[in-house]
């Protein structure tokens, strides 16, 4: 599932295209919002929440979830789509204020919903404090976390604790902070990890590839994740793995040394 920079860098460049354009076509390809029609309208801006995107148009929002392997692309009207059209379940174009129209879709999306924009917390207002956010907060951050007894590996997915960690930034933050993953989160310093979390998203939301060591080169980007019998970078102890859930439903694969992590 995309992480939180992934779906930050994916607004920005959305807002980039529509802030201040106006919607000549609207297509929501999904039965519960095909008929909602936003032409006319002028997009106010484009923005994340965690892993969620806002598209605010007119006095509506338009809520997309990117899940597994959603993703919106940008084109210049009449440029050839890079997906097959049977897979878009959004579609928008729009005029810029210089004449240029644009058109974004959205392709294999989840969780599409219209609301008034002044409803958006029913949809969103559960989430805990996004790093990403300008309204980041993390004492609030650090405050939920601690107050979660259950695995921190799987605390820290919470996103009702903090949105926008997913799997890969989990078993990261745990290695460097050398935490256990099935440490209670409510026994680790939630400060520092949230602290670290939030460095490592924010030094990732400018960058096309995602890197933890600091080199982005292949196979040398991570620490821990899906390096399960590889030696690790630190003390060459070979890095294990396994599943931790908050149900069976829920379970993410997991990775750490034995030797950093305790």
């Amino acid at each position: 599932m995309p992480e939180g920079d992934t779906v930050f860098r994916t607004a920005r460049r959305l807002d980039a295209a529509l802030a201040g354009a106006t919607v000549t076509r609207f297509e929501l390809r999904v039965p519960q919002a095909a008929t909602i029609d936003l032409r006319g309208e002028v997009v106010h801006g484009v923005v994340s929440r965690g892993k969620h995107l806002l598209h605010r148009i007119g006095s509506w929002t338009l809520h997309t979830h990117l899940k597994m392997e959603g993703e919106w692309h940008v084109y210049r009207r009449g440029d050839r789509w890079r997906a097959p059209g049977f897979r878009a379940r959004a579609v928008i174009g729009a005029t810029a204020p210089d004449g240029t129209e644009w058109e974004t879709v959205g392709f294999d999306l989840a969780d599409i919903k219209v609301v008034p924009t002044a409803d958006e917390d029913d949809l969103v207002g559960y989430l805990g404090p996004d790093p990403l956010s300008d309204s980041w907060d993390p004492v609030e951050a650090a405050l939920r976390l601690a107050a979660d007894p259950r695995a921190v590996h799987v605390a820290l997915q919470d996103q009702r604790s903090i949105a926008g960690f997913g799997n890969e930034y989990v078993n990261e933050i745990l290695f460097v902070r050398g935490i256990l993953p099935t440490t209670p989160a409510n026994e680790t310093d939630a400060a520092a990890i949230v602290d670290l979390g939030a460095r490592m998203i924010r030094a990732n939301r400018n960058r096309s590839g995602r890197t933890f060591t600091g080199d982005e080169r292949p196979g040398r980007s991570t620490w821990v994740y899906r390096r399960e019998g590889r030696p690790c970078r630190r003390c060459g102890t070979l890095i294990r793995g396994g599943s931790l859930g908050a149900d069976p439903t829920r379970e993410r694969i997991v990775f750490w040394c034995p030797v950093c992590q305790r």
